[in-house]
């Protein structure tokens, strides 16, 4: 009996110290948090945030990526409700939330720089300037959902140069019918206008030019911003450092985005990107 405590308090003694030695792990490493990252379904959105998550899972974090609608995103962030997003297009295409949600958020700055979104063309057509559309592609925009920038901007920028009067409507559908749209156009060697937006996959897979826009109406030039919630740099530095870090170029983005569109799961595509780009993924860390 006295040999079978003896046993028994020695397990017991055994199982202490590992629950000790398991409590001084986790005191002494990093706090296991989930971290919420919203995003709008933008193919270079879900290109983006699909990276950083997997960068943070590699660190040990847990993490969920939420995507919602874009003035969802941003009142997302500004109430707390989600801790960060890298899919913020300034200066023009989300300047109405910016400006609505101002001071109730961290602006880290420009993830991506040299996006533009505008009316976009095979190359092969023989017109550079919306001022020069004229009996064009069935005098037809194929473009997005309602309801964004970009597409109010489109039907402004008709008005702005006369296209409505000669018969030039916008047709709404989603990113992915615009691009299937683009895509048969293409192999048929026709004529197609879509309002697009860069960095995008269809760059790399097609020869394309965006349309000169000299009035100015189709929001042109604009940079990627990170954003964060209010304290988030005190909750989470370590997080907060990566996504302050956060950086890549249009190439970077398209590449991940093409590999998404030719069928690969954004998971698996963000993988392959950070593989190859173990350097660039590191100094986010630093």
């Amino acid at each position: 009996m006295k040999k079978f405590r003896r046993i028994m308090g020695s397990v017991m003694m055994l199982m202490f110290a590992l629950l000790m030695f398991s409590a001084c792990g986790n005191d002494s490493g990093k706090e296991k948090k989930e971290v919420k990252l919203s995003y709008a379904e933008w193919d270079t959105e879900v290109a983006s945030t699909n990276v950083v998550a997997e960068v943070l899972r590699d660190m040990g974090y847990e993490v969920e990526t939420i995507p919602l609608d874009m003035s969802i995103m941003w009142e997302s962030i500004a109430s707390g409700q989600t801790d960060a997003m890298v899919a913020a297009w300034l200066p023009t295409t989300n300047a109405p939330q910016y400006e609505k949600h101002k001071g109730k958020f961290i602006d880290l700055g420009e993830n991506l720089v040299g996006g533009k979104i505008g009316f976009v063309v095979p190359a092969y057509m023989k017109v550079n300037s919306i001022a020069d559309l004229n009996e064009h592609a069935n005098k037809k925009i194929v473009g997005i959902e309602a309801g964004t920038e970009m597409m109010g901007a489109a039907e402004k920028t008709l008005e702005a140069y006369g296209l409505k009067d000669k018969g030039w409507k916008v047709e709404y559908s989603s990113g992915g019918a615009m691009t299937v749209a683009l895509g048969q156009a293409i192999k048929n060697n026709e004529e197609i206008v879509v309002a697009g937006w860069a960095p995008h996959w269809k760059f790399i897979k097609y020869d394309l030019k965006f349309l000169e826009d000299p009035k100015g109406t189709m929001l042109g030039e604009e940079n990627i911003h990170t954003l964060t919630r209010i304290g988030f740099d005190k909750d989470m530095p370590e997080v907060y450092k990566v996504l302050d870090n956060f950086y890549w170029d249009k190439t970077d983005s398209a590449e991940v985005m093409l590999d998404i569109n030719n069928g690969m799961e954004p998971v698996k595509a963000a993988r392959k990107w950070i593989e190859k780009n173990k350097e660039k993924v590191e100094a986010w860390k630093k």
